[in-house]
């Protein structure tokens, strides 16, 4: 087996079950061999390498998770990966009003080697560990300006998640002259040997300057020291080609289709 069939693997393992604890008022089922998220931002579903089902039993399970959001009027993603059976399942979310969004590449790292690469930051940057409600909406304002859209529901997430399981994330800010210039999180997952590194974006004008890398070296740094192996990252296109320098294994892809009361 190679190395990257080594890490791909240990995520299809380890890494499709339920994740780390809740944020209040937010709920897991399971609906047959999916995992239903109840109660964030949009609904998620997501489930194992291989469904086990197909054909119309198929449809029916896949028009379950549309009709239960829609009876909520909430959306719902619905998240893919290119490698999963059956291969026919991203034709059937599309007949049944599922949209894709932007695919992004699966890596998969060793902690321990991510943790020995410490860039300098440029003058005047500085990293915090930051637990406060208050850090938390700077993040999201600044997620908003750099994506072109209201993320004030990721301060919500992210402050339900410190409240709920303090020792499951850890949020990171770098700042200058009081500024957010980049935030990036790192979730634990408990009874497996891997985290989560979550985050990263960065305003234009401080992008290419080693902050994104330093981000992802320190909380690599705290992983080791609490005992994670695997490092994992869903990485947009500007991303993945940084952390494949680093040393992250490209594994597979992951596309969100996603139903939404408006698309419905």
């Amino acid at each position: 087996m190679t190395d990257t069939e080594t890490l791909l693997a240990a995520y299809d393992h380890q890494m499709r079950g339920a994740p780390p604890t809740p944020p209040a008022g937010v709920t897991y089922e399971q609906d047959g061999p999916l995992l239903r998220i109840v109660g964030g931002f949009r609904g998620l579903v997501s489930g194992p390498r291989s469904l086990g089902v197909r054909g119309a039993e198929l449809d029916r399970l896949v028009a379950r998770q549309r009709d239960y959001f829609a009876a909520r009027g909430e959306a719902v993603e619905w998240k893919t990966r290119s490698h999963d059976d059956p291969a026919d399942l991203t034709d059937r979310l599309r007949a049944a009003g599922f949209v894709p969004e932007d695919q992004e590449t699966v890596l998969v790292g060793r902690a321990a080697a991510m943790a020995v690469r410490q860039p300098l930051l440029p003058e005047g940057v500085t990293l915090r560990r930051v637990t406060a409600d208050a850090d938390m909406r700077r993040i999201a304002a600044m997620e908003s300006v750099v994506w072109g859209g209201d993320r004030s529901w990721l301060a919500d997430d992210l402050i339900g998640r410190v409240a709920s399981a303090p020792d499951e994330i850890a949020v990171y800010v770098a700042e200058a002259d009081g500024e957010v210039v980049s935030a990036a999180w790192l979730v634990f997952r408990a009874g497996t040997e891997f985290a989560s590194l979550w985050g990263g974006s960065t305003p234009a004008e401080w992008r290419g300057r080693g902050i994104y890398r330093a981000l992802v070296a320190t909380r690599a740094a705290l992983a080791v020291t609490r005992g994670v192996t695997y490092l994992h990252v869903d990485a947009s296109d500007d991303s993945a080609p940084i952390l494949r320098r680093l040393g992250f294994e490209a594994v597979t892809t992951t596309t969100p289709y996603v139903w939404s009361p408006e698309i419905g």
